[in-house]
């Protein structure tokens, strides 16, 4: 089954919708603009809150949690590399591999597709696909994939302030 998100490029907050393959709404995703930490709201369609992210404040490289239905069920960690960006997802037993700089990568589990993301180019907006393979939980798929997003968004945001130095 696949699912769509374009993320609104001018937004003070996080704030977007998650379509399926006809194009109908599935579910919203909002952030909390006043917190500590990035936090992420996914409900359904009638508004009841399927999963929830968020950050861990106060961490050396950037870390996320994932709840679904108030437990925890994954926790994304950029891990210390030099050259290429590299992501685990820790409690699900699930890898990830491929180009995140490109937004092109799949999370596996025991070498069997779970989830594979594009990002559509040219598009006004961040534009993704997600692939998610039958028989698979894909509130937990999206969640995953959501917060893997932020850990990368997190990594560049700290790059950046980083390397302002003068």
């Amino acid at each position: 089954m696949k699912l769509y998100i374009r993320q609104k490029i001018f937004s003070w907050a996080d704030r977007f919708t998650v379509k399926d393959s006809v194009g109908s709404d599935k579910y919203f995703i909002e952030g909390e603009l006043f917190s500590w930490g990035k936090k992420l709201h996914i409900t359904d369609i009638r508004g009841n809150e399927v999963a929830f992210i968020q950050q861990k404040v106060f961490s050396l490289l950037p870390k996320f949690f994932v709840f679904v239905d108030g437990r925890q069920v994954a926790e994304i960690v950029k891990e210390f590399t030099f050259f290429r960006p590299r992501y685990s997802i820790e409690g699900l037993g699930w890898e990830i591999s491929g180009s995140f700089m490109a937004h092109d990568y799949e999370i596996t589990q025991h070498g069997l597709p779970i989830v594979t993301i594009h990002k559509e180019w040219m598009t006004w907006g961040d534009c993704y696909e997600l692939d998610i393979s039958e028989g698979k939980d894909e509130i937990i798929a999206l969640a995953v994939v959501l917060a893997i997003d932020c850990v990368m968004d997190a990594a560049a945001a700290g790059a950046s302030t980083g390397s302002n130095g003068s």
